[in-house]
């Protein structure tokens, strides 16, 4: 007589053993049965677990990229009761309104446009414009600006599917304003735009040579110009100490629209320190062709985004850079971070170097300080409940208190005391 074979366990006492893991029970169920199938019961919790860990959560950001884009980019803090807003509804008259009359008339206010409209990405504000200002026409853009930018964004491709036709100027390293005004002139051609692009994370240097916003401003056509990290005003008003030195020469929004942009284009998510959105700011009667594109209403944000977007627009004109998270990250001293990282008591203090990020001021760093723990120390600090993610330096781990917020150095402390 042979002898009975295991039976394997129920998937569903087994999915159930695993309910501290925070899933659902349909997702606990697939953990067990996949274990179950592997010939692994015990293994169904770290099945569990892994799902767990794919979801969105919270992390604490020691890299010191302050506009990380694996982690989201500028960190901010949004919250809204479970109501109903007047996201179209105009409360003066009682009549139907626009979402485009909120936050994008305050952040229009910021930087000194007549109007502005808001989208889901700088990508969309840029299709957007294409589609709503030369749609069938030429666009003129010097070759040393069709740029790819992450994700295989590339502006001849974007132009293709706005129904925008790219004329090319200039040369790669150098182009001049007669090249554009050749172009405008040329009676082949029929121009509806000028457009101005953002290197984003990447530098021409050498024998190079390009025209300046003001030098395009009156060639009979409107200007557009993507300024990519949504710098708004180059004074930076709402700093005490004004600009930091690390910002020279980063574009920005009000100057560019007062060099005679007619239109100007940029994220939400870097250096303005708001949510992903894409900005399309300037004359009133371009922004309306834009909001009158049948894209707009594709590409539209919803009332969340645009509520996170007012909350950062009023802090601009508050002039509160301390209200935003990342102005208050990146205008720390390095001395008030060298006492925070002795304070953490774990690890050796150091300074460090922390960079701008999200393809914003490609090469620039700015002085920081954090604490260096011995050898790649990184799975550890990122498999705890909250993950701290570090970054290498040199061999040893490397954990920048700039993008730590003061309240989690507790926090810190005790993911670096834990590793021994």
């Amino acid at each position: 007589m042979t002898a009975p074979t295991d039976r394997p366990p129920s998937v569903d006492k087994l999915a159930r053993s695993l309910t501290d893991v925070g899933l659902p029970h349909p997702m606990l169920v697939e953990a067990a049965r996949a274990a179950i199938a592997a010939g692994d019961p015990e293994g169904a919790r770290r099945i569990a677990a892994a799902m767990a860990r794919r979801t969105l959560r919270p992390v604490v950001n020691g890299t010191g990229t302050l506009l990380h884009t694996n982690l989201g980019r500028a960190p901010m803090g949004f919250e809204q009761a479970a109501s109903y807003t007047n996201l179209e509804l105009d409360l003066i008259t009682g009549e139907r309104g626009s979402r485009m009359a909120t936050a994008g008339a305050l952040v229009a206010r910021a930087c000194g446009a007549e109007a502005a409209i808001v989208v889901n990405n700088c990508a969309a504000a840029v299709l957007l414009v294409l589609g709503g200002l030369a749609d069938g026409r030429d666009v003129v853009v010097s070759r040393g600006e069709l740029v790819e930018i992450g994700g295989g964004f590339r502006i001849p491709d974007v132009m293709a599917r706005s129904g925008a036709r790219l004329l090319e100027v200039g040369t790669t390293n150098r182009t001049r304003r007669d090249d554009f005004e050749k172009a405008v002139a040329d009676p082949e051609s029929d121009v509806g735009l000028v457009l101005q692009v953002h290197q984003s994370n990447y530098r021409i240097v050498g024998f190079t040579e390009a025209p300046r916003t003001a030098q395009l401003a009156d060639l009979g056509v409107p200007l557009a110009v993507d300024i990519g990290s949504g710098l708004l005003d180059s004074r930076c008003p709402w700093l005490d100490g004004g600009p930091p030195p690390w910002l020279a020469d980063e574009p920005a929004a009000r100057q560019t629209l007062d060099s005679g942009a007619g239109l100007v284009v940029f994220s939400g998510d870097k250096l303005l320190g708001g949510p992903q959105a894409g900005i399309i700011a300037g004359e009133a009667d371009l922004v309306a062709r834009c909001a009158r594109h049948p894209l707009a209403r594709a590409l539209r944000p919803g009332g969340l985004v645009l509520g996170a977007l007012q909350a950062t627009a009023l802090a601009y004109l508050r002039e509160d850079g301390q209200a935003i998270p990342f102005w208050r990250m990146a205008s720390l001293s390095v001395d008030s971070l060298l006492a925070r990282a002795d304070a953490l008591g774990e690890g050796e203090t150091t300074e460090t170097m922390s960079t701008p990020g999200g393809g914003t001021l490609p090469g620039v760093e700015i002085p920081s300080a954090g604490v260096r723990v011995p050898g790649d120390r990184r799975t550890e600090l990122r498999e705890r409940d909250r993950p701290l993610i570090a970054r290498i330096v040199d061999g040893d781990t490397i954990v920048d208190l700039r993008t730590v917020h003061p309240d989690d150095d507790v926090e810190v402390a005790a993911a670096l005391g834990s590793l021994g």
